[in-house]
């Protein structure tokens, strides 16, 4: 039975870890962030206001085709970071922050609604949730210098907009992992568990939750 799953989470959380581990185990087809890179980038850093929109629309577009191309794959497959968090998440943030303009967010939010209407959603998103402290521990132990000069209200802002979308979000199942007390590097009992409960949830079981007497066991 072929199904498509998608991991979400906040920065360092360890998404692309868990999808491979996920691959690896159950014999899956990982797909990771593609490479190239956004052109506009080097002038959204120089002035966010005026190139924000161009940026995410680039991002938006790019996710889009490896959404609909992932849905079409033969074989099941995992993807790291879903389409849905590019608007959700990462425009929403910049239209808070002010780094973009009313019209420029409502265009876009637009533009984002009309399209992802014509997407089959996942089977599956996983959402890997975790408290600043946990993303910093977790950000510093992979080693990128320039993760690690992250401010922690950045990413308490991300949290913030990661929690509100996940309890509005129903275009599909979503099983909530928690992330501050499974530690699925270190712990194979922890990665089992998760594996346990993604099955579960794939099959159709309607609740899925880790209790503490199971994290603890594992």
């Amino acid at each position: 039975m072929e199904k498509f799953v998608a991991v979400a989470g906040n920065i360092g959380v360890g998404k692309t870890t868990l999808v491979q581990k996920l691959c690896d185990i159950l014999g899956w087809t990982p797909f990771f962030e593609p490479e190239s890179e956004n052109p506009y980038l080097p002038d959204f850093y120089k002035d966010m206001q005026t190139w924000a929109f161009h940026s995410q629309v680039f991002f938006l577009t790019r996710r889009l085709r490896a959404h609909k191309n992932l849905c079409a794959q033969a074989g099941s497959v995992i993807q790291d970071r879903s389409v849905y968090e590019d608007a959700e998440i990462f425009a929403h943030n910049l239209y808070r922050q002010q780094q973009m303009g009313e019209r420029d967010y409502q265009t876009y939010r637009e533009l984002y609604q009309a399209l992802v209407e014509f997407l089959p959603p996942p089977d599956l998103v996983l959402y890997i949730k975790a408290s600043v402290p946990t993303l910093q521990q977790r950000i510093k132990l992979r080693g990128r210098d320039y993760e690690e000069e992250i401010d922690p209200a950045y990413l308490e802002g991300l949290n913030i907009l990661y929690n509100s979308w996940i309890e509005g979000f129903d275009l599909c199942p979503v099983l909530t992992i928690p992330g501050d007390d499974l530690d699925f590097v270190a712990n194979n009992g922890h990665l089992d568990l998760i594996i346990k409960k993604v099955q579960e949830k794939l099959t159709g079981k309607e609740v899925v939750v880790f209790t503490e007497k199971e994290m603890n066991n594992s």
